[in-house]
């Protein structure tokens, strides 16, 4: 299996799953956060997060855009401002918002294995803005789509501590 088939084919199982946990999702429960413990982000916030968990850093290992603005140097920020405080991070209004911000997501992500191609998965190597580590670009990628699944995972959590009825099933498949 080549860079491409197989983000390819990780990206199919994680958008996919992600979409069906979202659809379980209530505008009612945007605001709602574990009882317990600290830092934790609400249900809104968490889709803002999944919604450019994947596309957009996808975006910037393969284009060097990283949306941020001009002269920005993510290697002088401070430890907050890196990983901000959960109650700062932006929210969504609506579902229908993280479904739509989601399929964006989903295109630029696809977009970007095309964008990249096989030679420059496998022999490019780069690092982060967060990491100065110098891996493949295709291990970049990869580790992306791990990111959507573990915030998807945190998603499903959620659902699981609000009572809504999710099992393994709802968790791995679309």
């Amino acid at each position: 299996m080549n860079w491409t088939e197989l983000l390819t084919t990780q990206m199919k199982a994680a958008y996919a799953s992600t979409e069906g946990l979202l659809a379980m999702v209530k505008d009612e429960d945007l605001a709602w956060k574990p009882p317990s413990g600290e830092n934790w982000m609400t249900i809104g916030q968490l889709l803002r997060h999944i919604t450019d968990a994947c596309g957009m850093s996808s975006k910037g290992f393969v284009t060097g855009d990283w949306g941020l603005p001009e002269g920005f140097d993510p290697t002088e920020m401070t430890p907050d401002e890196m990983l901000p405080p959960a109650e700062t991070l932006p929210t969504i209004e609506s579902v229908a918002e993280a479904k739509r911000l989601l399929a964006e997501d989903k295109e630029i992500a696809f977009a970007m294995i095309g964008e990249a191609g096989e030679e420059r998965l496998a022999k490019d190597m780069m690092s982060a803005p967060w990491d100065p580590r110098t891996l493949p670009l295709g291990l970049w990628l990869s580790q992306m789509v791990t990111h959507l699944e573990s915030h998807k995972a945190q998603l499903f959590y959620y659902l699981k501590l609000q009572g809504v009825p999710v099992d393994t099933s709802h968790l791995w498949s679309g």
